[in-house]
């Protein structure tokens, strides 16, 4: 017969700290990846920061930024849409790190254009940098972390995903696809101590809005029910939650964070 686990009302503090723990965030060296790799820096991690080539100097910011902390930090420029490369960065992370504990997966593209305008070069793109680069790079960690019976995995979706958005027919694939990815890992890894989940942030301001037109902006504040754009830090305080060890009962979920434009 199964035995009902044992409860006591002993209150013990939830605990944010990631000290000893080592984390990689791809597209780390801007907006929310460079605020998800302060954000666990300052909770004690040591943090890998991924970027694209042409962003390794900001990258470089971001790791003195960390080191200042007092954290280690290393700065590894790829381009992820390329196997080949993304397979020798993470070899060079696993190397120099001597564990990934906390992965998220940011770097992503924006090729927007209507549907019936769009070829399929801006397709791939999208879905190579977006999703596919998603599967190698969590291939080369989720096991490891598996191996040790404690890991945390973080894909960064979109609102897009959720609801579509005129214009992005290849940037809600792509979001929307690690949303079920997200949730398939989760049943596969969830009896081996790593949670895996997905964040979906609104609109938030950071330089993938720089080419949206006034009016269009315009719009977005006026559907969002609290009447702004979203700060990166407002979503690298959840990523900190999700890795945190408090977040051990979380995976396979979804967090929404939009200013209720979409509920």
């Amino acid at each position: 017969m199964a035995v009902a686990p044992h409860f006591t009302n002993e209150f013990v503090f939830p605990s944010f700290s990631l000290l000893g723990k080592s984390a990689f965030v791809t597209g780390g060296s801007r907006g929310i990846g460079r605020a998800c790799a302060l954000t666990l820096a300052a909770a004690g991690a040591d943090v890998a920061v991924g970027s694209s080539p042409s962003g390794v100097e900001a990258a470089e910011g971001v790791c003195q930024e960390i080191r200042e902390m007092g954290r280690r930090s290393q700065a590894y420029a790829c381009d992820v849409a390329t196997s080949g490369a993304v397979e020798t960065m993470c070899a060079r992370v696993n190397s120099e790190f001597d564990t990934v504990d906390i992965l998220i997966n940011n770097a992503g593209v924006t090729r927007d254009g209507l549907f019936r305008k769009m070829d399929r070069g801006a397709w791939d793109e999208v879905i190579n940098i977006n999703l596919s680069s998603v599967f190698d790079i969590t291939q080369r960690f989720i096991d490891k972390m598996a191996a040790r019976g404690w890991g945390r995995v973080i894909n960064i979706s979109s609102i897009v995903g959720r609801i579509g958005n005129f214009g992005q027919a290849n940037y809600a694939a792509a979001k929307a696809g690690l949303i079920g990815f997200t949730k398939t890992l989760a049943r596969e890894y969830a009896r081996k101590g790593v949670t895996v989940n997905a964040i979906a942030p609104g609109f938030v301001r950071t330089r993938m809005l720089d080419g949206v037109p006034d009016k269009a902006l315009q719009n977005v504040l006026d559907t969002t029910p609290v009447g702004r754009l979203g700060d990166p830090m407002e979503i690298a305080a959840s990523a900190l939650y999700l890795a945190s060890p408090v977040a051990g009962f979380v995976t396979g979920h979804v967090l929404d964070i939009n200013g209720g434009m979409a509920m």
